[in-house]
């Protein structure tokens, strides 16, 4: 088990039941899983700006990324059904733990002017997404090797019915939230 996982079951399990008045600690929400996308709209001109985020986003996952082809054509992008736009990896488990770890306590704080996460982007299930503009706050990109700066959507799927609970979840976890 990894420390952040360690820490939820000794730490935030009996807050959320004390906060929330579960019944039964499997009524209590928990992370599922954690799943990052990085949309290259370009790539379909530029392989090699795919092939570098494929290898910066296998980097940061641990685990080899899923390339995303476009579903439609759109003429005024120059998008042809099947063309290669993007990727994308889904993480569970300790890797899921690993990165959350990861992204809150060293990638968040690297980030320039950072004064806090919205708690608006919740959608209504408990589920938190946010977009990173800049890739390059996690520790494991090298900026040397940097082409070109991409952004980073990242999901975090809960298994809360509501947003106050999934919020409630994330901020015992160690998510800043803006006041």
């Amino acid at each position: 088990m990894t420390q952040l996982e360690i820490y939820y079951r000794q730490e935030v399990i009996p807050q959320l039941i004390k906060i929330f008045n579960y019944k039964n600690v499997m009524q209590v929400p928990r992370l599922e899983k954690i799943v990052l996308n990085m949309g290259l709209g370009e790539a379909s001109q530029n392989m090699k700006l795919l092939d570098s985020a494929v290898e910066e986003l296998q980097g940061l996952a641990g685990q080899r990324p899923v390339i995303t082809r476009a579903k439609k054509s759109i003429a005024a992008f120059k998008l042809r059904a099947g063309m290669p736009i993007g990727c994308m990896v889904t993480l569970r488990r300790e890797r899921m733990y690993d990165f959350y770890s990861k992204l809150v306590n060293v990638a968040l704080p690297r980030v320039r002017d950072f004064k806090g996460l919205s708690s608006k982007a919740f959608d209504g299930s408990g589920n938190y997404s946010l977009g990173v503009r800049e890739h390059i706050i996690f520790p494991e990109i090298d900026y040397d090797k940097i082409e070109k700066m991409k952004g980073l959507n990242i999901s975090v799927v809960t298994t809360a019915r509501t947003d106050e609970e999934g919020k409630e979840l994330l901020r015992l976890m160690g998510m800043p939230f803006r006041n």
